[in-house]
């Protein structure tokens, strides 16, 4: 294999998760919209990008454990077929419940599961000294897709509805997609994820004097207090602004303000997990993010709320990333497609967990301000998790017996 080609791996991993990104995106604009149009609360609304976020995050563990034993090429192709097939069901869907299954089931479980967690396992098999940078890359599609899609898509709503958009959508994908499937086609070079899994197996049997499975529900617990936390702007920044008084489409430009934040966010924590290791990234992030949810919880003016959203998007992007170094310094490599989509996953049921609970939230109280402080509530528990694993990384260290016993902190 050309010593290039894992690069060009990355930039079509970083494409693919771009342009599956936009059913999520699509789940979030429709929110208002749908809401509008099935005579729902927000809470209710909220439904659809929730079914979503649990179907992209298990079927994220199901295309995982196929990449890990066929590669990513089968569950690439099935899942460019299956994205666009969602959005098409989605758009003829005459009640709430047809349009959650097409959402959850088709785009969700089936369709843009592969793009994220599966294409981030494989593309931490293909790096080694920069293994977090070259992750930091690959997982900023998604917030890449976060920048490019919101701005888009919600004039589309505004000028054609969000029926047709989604028509649009679905015949897009599809001819993007499946042609960059097949610069997939070669597998992990096997040399060198054996030495890598070799490498790694004395420290994983029992990772911070935790059983592996143990350790990975540890991380899946800090991955949902993180994202209930992080879902809050992402999810109802729109709403949010409207509320204030402030118009739809400024919403959604601080969405993206937010997201591509989060794209130099991300690879700048790929590049310091290289050095400081995932725990230490995930701490710092986890702290950050607490203080700008705060800052927003108060934000009121247009200047502020555009600032803070930056900000936001620069404290939050780094940490699902982290979980990604974590789990790859702790687990055999032979395991990463479905421990890490299982890590993912969590975190992105935190993501549906967080969203749905500030509507209801906002159904319940007539304003953000209790969502806002639930959201800081978990992203408390999350902190707490992150500091604790890194006391356990830092009293195992200092017992050791032998040098080079342990790896460096992640």
């Amino acid at each position: 294999m050309t010593s290039w080609y894992p690069i060009v791996r990355l930039m079509t991993s970083l494409a693919l998760m771009t342009l599956g990104g936009a059913g999520m995106y699509a789940s979030v604009l429709v929110l208002e919209p749908a809401a509008a149009e099935f005579g729902i609360g927000r809470g209710a609304a909220s439904l659809p990008y929730a079914m979503f976020m649990i179907g992209f995050g298990t079927g994220g563990v199901l295309m995982g454990r196929m990449a890990d034993k066929v590669g990513i090429l089968i569950p690439a192709l099935a899942g460019s077929f299956m994205l666009p097939a969602g959005f098409l069901l989605a758009s003829q869907a005459d009640t709430i419940f047809g349009f959650c299954l097409a959402l959850g089931g088709l785009c969700g479980l089936f369709g843009a599961s592969f793009s994220f967690a599966p294409l981030v396992a494989d593309v931490s098999l293909w790096f080694h000294g920069r293994r977090g940078l070259a992750v930091g890359v690959a997982i900023s599609g998604n917030y890449l897709a976060g920048t490019i899609w919101p701005p888009i898509l919600q004039r589309s709503f505004d000028l054609h509805g969000w029926r047709q958009t989604f028509i649009d959508l679905a015949w897009f994908d599809l001819i993007c997609m499946l042609p960059l499937c097949f610069l997939l086609w070669p597998r992990p070079p096997v040399g060198d994820e054996t030495r890598d899994s070799a490498n790694s197996l004395h420290l994983a049997q029992r990772p911070l004097g935790f059983s592996r499975n143990r350790l990975q529900c540890v991380i899946c617990i800090a991955g949902v207090s993180c994202c209930v936390g992080m879902s809050m702007p992402q999810v109802h920044i729109v709403p949010y602004v409207i509320d204030l008084g402030f118009a739809a489409q400024q919403g959604a430009q601080m969405l993206a303000l937010m997201l591509g934040a989060g794209v130099f966010s991300r690879i700048a924590s790929g590049w310091l997990s290289d050095r400081i290791g995932g725990l230490r990234t995930l701490l710092l992030g986890g702290s950050m993010q607490a203080l700008v949810l705060v800052w927003l919880m108060f934000a009121d003016t247009l200047p502020m709320l555009y600032a803070a959203s930056i900000a936001f998007g620069l404290s939050q992007g780094g940490i699902v990333p982290s979980y990604a170094i974590i789990v790859r310094t702790f687990f055999p490599a032979g395991q990463a497609g479905w421990r890490i989509g299982t890590a993912l996953m969590f975190t992105i049921c935190g993501m549906a967990l967080g969203g749905w609970m500030a509507g209801v939230l906002y159904d319940l109280t007539g304003s953000y301000d209790a969502a806002y402080i639930n959201a800081i509530v978990f992203n408390i528990a999350n902190i707490a998790i992150a500091f604790v694993l890194l006391r356990r990384v830092t009293r195992a260290m200092a017992n050791a017996q032998k040098p080079g016993e342990l790896s460096p902190v992640s």
